[in-house]
């Protein structure tokens, strides 16, 4: 099943993706994909409709991030070993950890803002997690039951601020628009192996990541495990998993940065796809 909101910023309502690809309304049934809506027995639920009977969205709806008030939005650095290598990193012994903040979440198709004075923005497809049900100190093998489903994220990166400014990459991770996710949340039951997705990332046509969620360092059921040791986790908190090589900032012997103007497209494997036109930041 293949969930999604639509509408304004701040006003979406949410849908799905009938068998046909037909986006539907899905707000007489449900308020939100958010918090209980992400429960098993709700997805079940929503399962059981006959979408066909449900309203199309209105042509050139926009379409919005695909989980609602996501309370946090936890990200894995450094997750693909030739990741590491290009950014002169050593390969991580345990999971490298740090934040989105929530104010950076966007829409799969929304503009991404160029911070102001900033020459080193880049890109970063990844692997998105999201969580079903609240969960502390789960066991690996456990971990996917808690899981509502995946989605495409593009882990925007202000490098400058990630790296040369005090050494904290919050800074350069969290900049408003900086956190596409969508355009759909795909549930766990239309994926079944995480760790066998393709994803890609082109600017302006010229592709520059194409990797495999198969060479992660620490997969998806690691991930949420070690994270539920960190601190609790509750529906709707959006994981994002790495990314694999192809970044600007590993580029040699120039690193390529983003600049006003150009369009990222970015996919993963049966997840959809994203499309992001880069602008100046007021």
């Amino acid at each position: 099943m293949k969930l999604l909101r639509y509408g304004p910023k701040g006003q979406e309502k949410p849908g799905l993706v009938d068998a046909d690809g037909v986006m539907r309304d899905l707000s007489s049934v449900v308020d939100d994909i958010a918090g209980d809506v992400l429960g098993d027995a709700s997805l079940a639920r929503l399962r059981g409709i006959d979408a066909s009977t449900l309203p199309r969205l209105p042509d050139g709806a926009r379409i919005g991030a695909c989980v609602g008030r996501v309370g946090k939005m936890v990200c894995i650095g450094l997750n693909y070993a030739d990741h590491a290598a290009e950014s002169n990193l050593p390969i991580p012994t345990e999971p490298v950890v740090f934040n989105k903040w929530t104010s950076a979440i966007v829409g799969a198709n929304d503009d991404v803002e160029i911070p102001r004075g900033s020459t080193k923005t880049d890109w970063e497809v990844e692997l998105g997690v999201v969580i079903g049900k609240a969960c502390k100190n789960v066991e690996a093998a456990d971990a996917l039951d808690y899981v509502a489903g995946y989605c495409v994220v593009n882990d925007v990166s202000e490098r400058e601020w990630q790296i040369e400014r005090g050494g904290q990459w919050d800074k350069g991770k969290g900049f408003d628009t900086f956190g596409p996710i969508g355009p759909w949340l795909v549930t766990r039951d239309e994926v079944p192996d995480p760790q066998q997705l393709g994803l890609w990332l082109e600017v302006d046509g010229h592709r520059y990541q194409n990797g495999n969620t198969r060479t992660m360092i620490f997969n998806v059921a690691e991930v949420v495990a070690y994270l539920s040791r960190c601190m609790s986790l509750q529906p709707g908190d959006v994981i994002s998993t790495g990314t694999p090589p192809g970044v600007g900032l590993g580029i040699k012997p120039t690193p390529v940065y983003l600049k006003a103007g150009q369009t990222m497209r970015l996919g993963i494997d049966g997840l959809g796809e994203q499309r992001q036109r880069t602008v100046q930041a007021e």
